[in-house]
C-alpha cells in the first residue's frame, strides 16, 4: 500500500494522483441527450431542487450576501455510508435547516447525495455535467465520504474501484463507468470549498490499512499539498468513523459564512481539521478524568473509573466526542463505557492497534498519577468531610438525616484541621467581619459555654444562632 502511494505521489514528473489520473483518462466533451433521458430516474418526476424550492427560506430578505444557493457534490470513495448516516442525523444545524436555508444569512444547500435524492441515473448527474460545464447558476462544494483509491492500479486490469455513475465519455461517446475519483478530480479546481468526511476521507481510514490492495488514500493525499480552491481554501477535514454529525454541518456553516463575505474563514490546524473543534484532546473534556488525576483507573470494562489501562487513547486523540457526545449530546465512546481507539487521528487504525489493549507509554503517566493520587485522594476527603456538613450541624455536633442510623462526628484532631484549613481559605478574604477565621463561627464556642453568652456581635446585638443556642 506504502508503495502505491509513493508510486502516486512522486510519480511523473512530480503530478498528484488527481492530476495523474486526468493525464490518463483525457479531456470529456460528451454529455447525455436530456430529450433521450426524458424521465428515467425521476419517480416523482421532479429532482431534489424543484422540490424543496418552494419551501426554502433562503432569500434576499434573510440572506446577507450575494450567494442564495450552494450547490453540494458528494461523492462515496471506499466508505461504509457511516458518515452519511452521521450527518442525517445531526441537529445543529440539521440537514434540513441546510437544504431549506433557515439560517439567518446562509444560502440553501443544493445537496445531490446519491443515497438521499430523488432523482437516479442520468438525471441525478445533470448538475455535476453542468458544474463541468460552467453552466451552474450559483457556486459549488465537492464533498467526499471514504477514501480515494489508486485507480490507476485498477485500470491495469480494465476495473475501477469505486464508480458512482456513467458517462458517454467512452471510446465513441459510449457509456463508461465514472469513479468518485475522477469526479472529485475533474470538480475540484472550479470548486468553491473541498471537504472530506470521515476518517477514511481525511486521513485513508481503514482502507489504507496494512495489507490493502486498493493504494487507498485521504483526499488531501489526492489532491496535493498545493491545492486551493476557486475561493482558496485547501481540502477541509472533519474525521471520524463515523464522525460527529453535528461537527460536520458546523463547519459547513461555517465556511457558508465565509463564502457569504459574512465573516473570515473559521480557524484551522495545519492539518485542515477545525481548530475549535478537534483543539483539544478527548481526555481533557472527559466525563472520567477526575479518575485518571486521583490514580483510579478501571480494570475491566463496566468499571466507572478511568479507562487508560483497559486501552483508551483519549491523553492524545484530538476530539470533541466527550464533550459533544455522539447525537444531540447524548452518547459518545468514554461517556457510554467505551475506550477511546484514535479513531480521528491520521495514524487509525495501523498506530492504534490492537484496540482495548493498553497504550505502550501509559503505564509512566498511570504510575505518575497513582503516586500523585495515594496523597490527593486522602486530602480531598478530608476536605470533603468538613465541607459537607452544615455550619449548624457543627454547632450542635448532630446531623439530623434519617437516611443513616449512624452518623460519625469529627473529633478533636480533625476539628482543629478544619479550622486551620478555614483559616487558610479565608485568609484573603478581604470581606471578612473582624473574628475568628472559620467557618466554625462563635456560635459554637458558646454552645459549649454557656457562660459566654454575654459576647456579642459587632453591632451589640446577640445572634439568632446564638440565642438559640442558649435557649437550648
Amino acid at each position: 500500500m506504502a508503495n502505491n502511494g509513493d508510486r502516486s505521489r512522486n510519480g511523473a514528473r512530480g503530478k498528484t494522483p488527481a492530476q495523474q489520473l486526468l493525464d490518463r483518462l483525457g479531456p470529456v466533451n460528451r454529455w447525455h441527450d436530456p430529450e433521450h433521458i426524458g424521465d428515467f430516474g425521476l419517480p416523482a418526476r421532479v429532482d431534489m431542487e424543484t422540490l424543496l424550492e418552494p419551501h426554502a427560506k433562503a432569500g434576499p430578505a434573510s440572506r446577507i450576501g450575494p450567494i442564495e444557493k450552494v450547490h453540494a457534490f458528494w461523492f462515496a470513495g471506499m466508505s461504509c455510508d457511516g458518515c452519511t448516516v452521521s450527518v442525517t442525523g445531526a441537529g445543529k444545524p440539521s440537514i434540513e435547516s441546510l437544504l431549506l436555508g433557515a439560517h439567518p444569512g446562509l444560502p440553501r444547500v443544493i445537496l445531490h447525495h446519491p443515497v438521499v435524492n430523488l432523482e437516479a441515473g442520468p438525471n441525478f448527474l445533470k448538475a455535476h455535467e453542468r458544474a463541468l460545464k460552467g453552466e451552474l447558476d450559483s457556486p459549488y462544494v465537492i464533498i467526499l465520504e471514504g477514501s480515494m483509491t489508486d485507480e490507476l492500479k485498477a485500470m491495469e486490469t480494465g476495473g475501477w474501484w469505486a464508480g458512482q455513475g456513467e458517462e458517454p465519455w467512452g471510446k465513441d461517446g459510449a457509456e463508461r463507468a465514472v469513479t468518485a475519483n475522477e469526479w472529485m478530480a475533474r470538480l475540484a479546481p472550479n470548486a468553491a470549498a473541498s471537504l472530506a468526511i470521515g476518517t477514511c476521507a481525511s486521513w485513508g481510514g481503514i482502507p489504507s490499512a496494512e495489507g490493502n490492495p486498493t493504494g487507498a488514500m485521504s483526499l488531501m493525499d489526492f489532491l496535493g499539498a498545493e491545492y486551493r480552491s476557486a475561493f482558496g481554501v485547501p481540502v477541509v477535514n472533519i474525521p471520524g468513523c463515523a464522525p460527529i454529525g453535528d461537527n460536520f454541518t458546523e463547519t459547513v456553516a461555517a465556511i457558508l459564512y465565509f463564502l457569504q463575505g459574512f465573516g473570515p474563514l473559521p480557524e484551522f490546524d495545519e492539518l485542515g481539521r477545525p481548530g475549535w473543534l478537534f483543539g483539544d484532546t478527548v481526555h481533557r473534556h472527559c466525563v472520567r478524568g477526575a479518575y485518571y488525576e486521583e490514580g483510579d483507573y478501571a480494570e475491566e470494562f463496566g468499571d466507572k473509573e478511568c479507562l487508560v489501562e483497559v486501552g483508551c487513547w483519549g491523553p492524545v486523540v484530538k476530539c470533541n466526542i466527550a464533550s459533544r457526545g455522539a447525537i444531540n449530546h447524548v452518547g459518545g465512546c468514554m461517556n457510554v463505557g467505551g475506550v477511546c481507539i484514535g479513531c480521528t487521528m491520521p495514524g487509525f487504525p495501523d498506530k492504534f492497534t490492537p484496540f482495548y489493549k493498553s497504550p505502550p507509554g501509559s503505564k509512566v503517566s498511570t504510575i505518575a498519577s497513582r503516586m500523585l493520587g495515594s496523597l490527593i485522594q486522602p486530602l480531598r476527603v478530608y476536605s470533603s468531610e468538613h465541607l459537607d456538613r452544615e455550619v449548624r450541624w457543627d454547632i450542635h455536633n448532630d446531623v439530623p438525616s434519617g437516611w443513616s442510623s449512624q452518623k460519625a462526628e469529627p473529633g478533636p484532631l480533625r476539628d482543629i484541621g478544619h479550622r486551620f484549613y478555614d483559616m487558610i481559605r479565608r485568609s484573603s478574604d478581604t470581606s471578612k467581619h473582624g473574628g475568628e477565621a472559620w467557618g466554625k463561627r462563635t456560635e459554637w464556642t458558646e454552645a459549649k459555654n454557656p457562660a459566654l453568652d454575654t459576647h456579642t456581635t459587632g453591632n451589640g446585638a446577640l445572634s439568632d444562632e446564638r440565642e438559640v443556642s442558649r435557649q437550648g
